[in-house]
């Protein structure tokens, strides 16, 4: 378990915490007993009406309701081609109240030009509960195909953050029942970003030679400002590296930790280092650092001091139950693309390469695209970005044949190919020309991204999101 640590000093401090660990809110046994047209007891929704779009001169048709304790919305095109759009939310937070998201980036738009339906569940609870996305958007899928004027010939997953872990497990929970899927930033996994907050606590406190797990109640007052003391991340700023050798060290195993060297790593680590400690492990949950190999060991040789974790159950880890942090076994079945942002230290680079290595244990690499785009921020990308891998998605999955399928895949990077991936130029190929980020150099134009700069949008998580100049860090 970890606990979170109050007057935090930076809004990002507030982002992680609240998007990594969340709490779910306890609900009742008894909730099949319930009405399904009102939400949980102890929860509220929010889900204020929804202005159609025009299309030639005509408007969509929304549909908004409450479905088996999840609010939803629906939104249909004038001119229907047959075909739905599921959308997965990001985190919530510990919040009862249930809110909907319109899929962002511009996809609602470009869905309804395109003539799909979309629609999006608030999922039944808050909290980091990916089990219950994954029953929610399929209760809503199935309510959604009544609703719809027929049944449709083809529905399309798409998710961010969290709500990539709802996508990845839902295409293994329901074989066959979604023909393809965007992830966004997407947690691929399961519980290996738990294993990286807690790796990240109790190597720090290894480096500065402050035992703090499990934390006191006195960690943000007495601990935390020693181990930020002695690893120089002390009002450390962004674009700057920690003072001293053991800062500088524990920036390195970040690095190491999160996918390995790549652009933008060093300054990406100023924005999430003291944010990643308030993190304060308080005892055993599902966790581990057990079979974690801490790289670089100079100065300090770092494994045989550090304090070794072992989750509270192996069987309940292992579980392939639909829990709150459901695995991913790696089987997607069906073509998915996804994007990542190199720097993102809230769901790092290392949960795509964690998804790339079980997709390729499972003969299946051939249905999984990635692609990275070069920012330091959680779910930071433009319209040129996001509707470029949409329309590479749905072409790949509507090639006509098996056959032409397999030749129509779309390109992308090699995340596991470290050589690849420290390249000054990784990234550059599917990021947006026209987009201005910290930390990153322009790369050169690519004919097939014609958006303009990144500019701050909408959080995939409401509530727990900081804007930063030119982005958003949001789960």
């Amino acid at each position: 378990m970890f606990r979170r640590i109050p007057r935090l000093r930076r809004t990002t401090a507030v982002m992680v915490a609240a998007c990594a660990l969340a709490l779910s809110v306890a609900i009742p046994a008894t909730a099949r007993d319930m009405d399904p047209n009102q939400p949980l007891p102890g929860y509220t929704a929010d889900n204020p009406q929804l202005p159609p779009l025009t299309v030639g001169g005509r408007p969509t048709r929304v549909l908004q309701g409450i479905h088996r304790h999840a609010a939803y919305t629906i939104e249909i095109p004038p001119k229907w081609n047959g075909q739905l759009a599921m959308f997965a939310h990001g985190l919530r937070g510990d919040s009862t109240v249930l809110t909907v998201d319109v899929p962002p980036f511009g996809l609602r738009e470009t869905f309804i030009e395109q003539g799909y339906a979309w629609a999006a569940s608030s999922y039944t609870k808050n909290g980091y509960d990916a089990g219950d996305g994954v029953t929610s958007t399929r209760n809503l899928a199935r309510h959604a195909a009544r609703l719809l004027p027929h049944r449709p010939s083809r529905i399309y997953f798409t998710g961010g953050s969290m709500g990539g872990h709802v996508l990845a497990r839902s295409l293994e929970e329901y074989p066959g029942y979604y023909a393809g899927a965007l992830s966004l930033c997407g947690q691929l996994g399961d519980n290996r970003v738990f294993d990286f907050f807690l790796d990240a606590n109790l190597a720090a406190q290894a480096l500065s030679g402050v035992d703090a797990y499990p934390a006191p109640a006195d960690y943000a007052s007495a601990l935390l400002p020693q181990i930020q003391s002695k690893l120089g991340l002390t009002g450390l700023q962004p674009g700057q590296n920690p003072a001293g050798e053991p800062g500088r060290q524990f920036q390195q195993i970040i690095t190491q930790l999160s996918g390995g060297p790549r652009p933008g790593a060093d300054a990406s680590f100023s924005l999430y280092a003291n944010a990643m400690l308030t993190l304060a492990p308080t005892g055993p949950g599902l966790a581990q650092n057990v079979t974690t190999r801490y790289t670089p060991t100079t100065p300090i040789d770092i494994n045989p001091i550090v304090e070794r974790v072992a989750p509270a159950s192996v069987e309940e880890r292992n579980s392939m139950a639909l829990n709150a942090v459901p695995r991913i076994v790696g089987k997607p079945r069906v073509p998915v693309l996804s994007l990542h942002n190199l720097g993102d230290l809230l769901v790092p680079l290392s949960m795509e390469q964690i998804y790339a290595r079980a997709v390729a244990r499972h003969g299946q690499s051939d249905l999984l695209v990635q692609r990275a785009i070069r920012s330091a921020m959680h779910c930071d990308f433009t319209s040129a970005e996001v509707i470029t891998a949409w329309n590479d998605l749905r072409a790949w999955v509507e090639a006509p044949g098996h056959r032409a399928r397999a030749g129509a895949r779309p390109a992308g990077d090699d995340f596991l190919n470290p050589r690849n991936v420290a390249s000054p130029t990784f990234g550059c190929r599917f990021t947006d020309p026209a987009a201005t980020r910290p930390f990153y150099e322009a790369c050169p134009g690519h004919p097939s991204l014609t958006g303009t700069a990144s500019t701050p949008i909408r959080s995939m998580a409401r509530g727990t999101w900081v804007g930063w100049a030119h982005g958003v860090v949001a789960c």
